[in-house]
């Protein structure tokens, strides 16, 4: 029989990529239940960007929850909790609050067996299905049975990000302001710094295009360290730990672009709508099949075979990563530069037509 819920909570309490990757099915909750309230338990750090998207009623603090996680559950009214990712913690946590429908996969973990009532079953291995497929399989107890496709899925996404003055003003001075995040905090593999720099260099050749840095201060401080080439580029500018999280979203909303590797930052970005380019080995499972950024103007570049590299899942990068070419990922960069350059020649036009009318005397 299918769950009649009233108020779900979705506990994912991982990195900020996972997050976002399972964010779609928030909104895909609301669009078959309107009614139905939908609170989303996350990390404090995540918890700025979950704030802005518009399917989520609440957003919970995990830190502040694991305070007294029992007097939470007595004035929220949860019915249904999502356990997206498989946390021992929290499934006996829900049982023990008397969560009415407790939704894990239970595939390998045999303590979802013992603390969930509603057991899907599913194993990512070898499966074609992306990430934030994965988390439609939490569905199927509310009789959800379909696991959309990726068009499907990023028309989800619906984040509110607001834009901060300080932010567009940084932007103002140059027509086009892309965002290289160069780290990954250990998540993905990375692309070398040396291909970051040849990248800043080539780009140095149009005036009209500026470079930024973003990254946590320890990433900052690696560059300092190990990138003194790329920072002395006249046209990069090193914005790293400048930002929180949620100022950090609004940065890469105003900017004109991001490329990273399998990082938070690209999935925000692509979630977003903005310009986005992963870069990824080709091998499973770190390949673009299961992490590529999803969003309508996102894509991925992967070579087409794996290199020996790849097999250590543990290397910061590999031959696959160092094949992929700057002179590649700069002719993309070119095409976003001439595509957002004519979009603000545009934006702008009308905005003098707007204005001109509201000016003349016939508008009076």
């Amino acid at each position: 029989m299918a769950i009649n819920s009233s108020h779900v909570l979705i506990s994912r309490t991982d990195n900020i990529g996972d997050v976002i990757l399972t964010l779609p099915i928030a909104a895909y909750l609301k669009q078959h239940f309107p009614a139905l309230k939908i609170s989303f338990l996350c990390r404090g750090y995540a918890a700025p960007v979950v704030r802005h998207c518009r399917s989520i009623d609440e957003v919970v603090e995990l830190e502040g929850f694991l305070e007294d996680p029992s007097a939470y559950f007595a004035k929220a009214n949860v019915d249904t909790i999502i356990l997206a990712q498989p946390l021992k913690r929290m499934a006996v946590i829900a049982f023990k609050a008397r969560i009415r429908n407790r939704i894990g996969n239970a595939r390998h973990k045999l303590y979802q067996m013992l603390y969930c009532n509603r057991r899907v079953r599913f194993k990512k291995g070898n499966s074609e299905h992306h990430e934030a497929q994965f988390n439609f399989e939490f569905l199927r107890p509310f009789g959800l049975n379909t696991i959309p496709d990726l068009p499907e899925i990023i028309k989800l996404y619906d984040f509110d990000i607001p834009h901060v003055p300080e932010i567009d003003q940084l932007f103002k001075a140059h027509p086009f302001n892309l965002i290289l995040h160069t780290k990954s905090n250990g998540h993905g593999r990375e692309w070398p710094i040396s291909h970051f720099t040849a990248l800043a260099k080539q780009l140095g050749q149009y005036p009209d295009v500026r470079v930024w840095l973003t990254g946590s201060p320890a990433e900052g401080k690696w560059l300092e360290e190990h990138a003194a080439e790329l920072l002395q580029q006249p046209n990069v500018s090193n914005v790293c730990g400048r930002f929180t999280l949620d100022q950090l979203s609004s940065f890469i909303k105003g900017a004109d672009g991001l490329i990273a590797s399998g990082t938070g930052p690209l999935h925000v970005s692509a979630a977003i709508g903005q310009r986005t380019l992963g870069l990824f080995p080709p091998t499973r499972p770190m390949h673009p099949g299961r992490w590529a950024p999803l969003g309508r103007r996102a894509q991925a570049l992967a070579l087409p075979v794996s290199c020996a590299g790849c097999v250590d899942s543990k290397a910061d990068s590999c031959a696959c990563m160092e094949n992929i070419k700057p002179e590649t990922v700069a002719d993309i960069v070119l095409q976003w530069r001439q595509e957002a350059i004519a979009e603000k020649t545009e934006n702008a036009e009308d905005s003098s037509i707007a204005d001109s009318r509201l000016q003349s005397p016939a508008s009076r």
